[in-house]
């Protein structure tokens, strides 16, 4: 994986678990705040509380998205910059796959 989301932005994705098959992250986004570009296997992720967001993609489109809590979600393999939109917090559990 080329840009890894917790070596270029450790404040917002840190490692829950890993193993051969599959890396944990915790994500949290204040209100406002915003990533770095990054990458991600395809995955799955959980949302931990609602809310909204922006995800600016690596070729310039971004794509707005709302949330609730308990949702859960397929993600393709991706680059993005998610950006919080909303006035609460952000907080997902993503489960990327290795293979």
């Amino acid at each position: 994986m080329g840009l890894d989301p917790v070596e270029v932005d450790s404040k917002h994705y840190t490692v829950e678990f890993e193993n051969d098959q599959v890396r944990v992250l915790r994500i949290k986004y204040g209100p406002g705040e915003m990533s770095e570009m990054h990458e991600h296997p395809n995955g799955v992720g959980i949302f931990l509380t609602s809310g909204r967001a922006r995800f600016h993609s690596g070729d310039g489109t971004a794509e707005e998205v709302s949330f609730e809590a308990g949702d859960a979600a397929w993600f393709p393999a991706t680059k993005h910059n998610p950006e919080n939109l909303g006035d609460g917090p952000i907080e997902l559990v993503e489960v990327e796959l290795k293979s």
